[in-house]
Parts: structure tokens; C-alpha cells; sequence
């Protein structure tokens, strides 16, 4: 079972996504996604998130909580989402493998680490819906 690490990060007014622009073969085309990618080796859920978001957005955060998970059983992944807060760290400067213009990740288009608004989070295309509509009603609830 492979597992994929996410984190929800509450920036300013907003939250940090990666918007995902020209990725061939994806059937909705250009969307946003919560930052994360797989764990590696023995480290924790927690440790996982924590790397993945040092890559993905330059910047260090702190896990608070697990909020969602979901499994894929015909992909066999299994993701878990977690809240946590931004420490320090310039935005933007990540140093992950997709950013680095090697060319066996041409395939995947460009990342573009952005900051959208609480009002604005319910128009853009977020994946996956299934936990971008629990977000959602977490955040007109007050729990996020």
C-alpha cells in the first residue's frame, strides 16, 4: 500500500496550494492540489508531510492534526491530510524534484505554489473533491 502525505496550510487570509498547469493526459487538466507527495522510507506521517511541504513551498511547518484521510483501493494508496501551521520560511522556494527541469517530469507541467483566499477556495478546482468537499464545509462550519 503506498501512502501519500498532505498538508493543509493556513497562510495570511488564505490557505497554500500547488496549482497544477499542463499535465498531459489529465483528464480535468489544470487544477489545484493540497501540497504532499509519498512517504519515504521509515519516517512518520507527521516527519513525511513536514519534508513534502519543505519541498513543495520553501517553507517549514509544524503538524497540528490529522483532519481526513481516504484509501484508493484499485490504486492501492492510501492518503492522509493534515492541518498545520506555517513556521517560517520564505513561500515559493521550493526545491523539490518538479522543480528541477528534468525532463522525465515534463509530463506532470509546471507547479505554481499559490495562496488562495478562505472566500475563494470554494472556486477553484481542488483535488481530490472527495476531501476538497469536507474542507470545504469545515471551513463555513468554523472548525478550520
Amino acid at each position: 500500500m503506498r501512502v501519500r502525505l498532505a498538508g493543509i496550510v493556513p497562510m495570511g487570509n488564505g490557505f497554500a496550494f500547488m496549482h497544477r498547469i499542463g499535465v498531459q493526459n489529465h483528464p480535468i487538466g489544470e487544477y489545484y492540489t493540497f501540497p504532499g507527495g509519498g512517504q519515504e522510507g521509515e519516517e512518520t506521517l507527521e516527519e513525511g508531510t513536514i519534508r513534502e511541504i519543505k519541498e513543495e513551498f520553501g517553507i517549514d511547518v509544524k503538524v497540528i492534526k490529522k483532519l481526513y484521510e481516504m484509501e484508493h483501493p484499485n490504486k492501492q494508496t492510501k492518503e492522509y491530510f493534515f492541518l498545520c501551521e506555517y513556521i517560517g520560511g520564505e513561500f515559493g522556494t521550493g526545491t523539490g524534484p518538479e522543480f528541477t527541469g528534468d525532463p522525465k517530469y515534463a509530463h506532470r507541467g509546471q507547479y505554481l505554489p499559490e495562496i488562495i483566499s478562505r472566500e475563494d477556495v470554494e472556486n477553484i478546482t481542488l483535488l481530490p473533491f472527495q476531501i476538497r468537499d469536507k474542507f470545504i464545509e469545515d471551513l463555513k462550519n468554523g472548525s478550520i
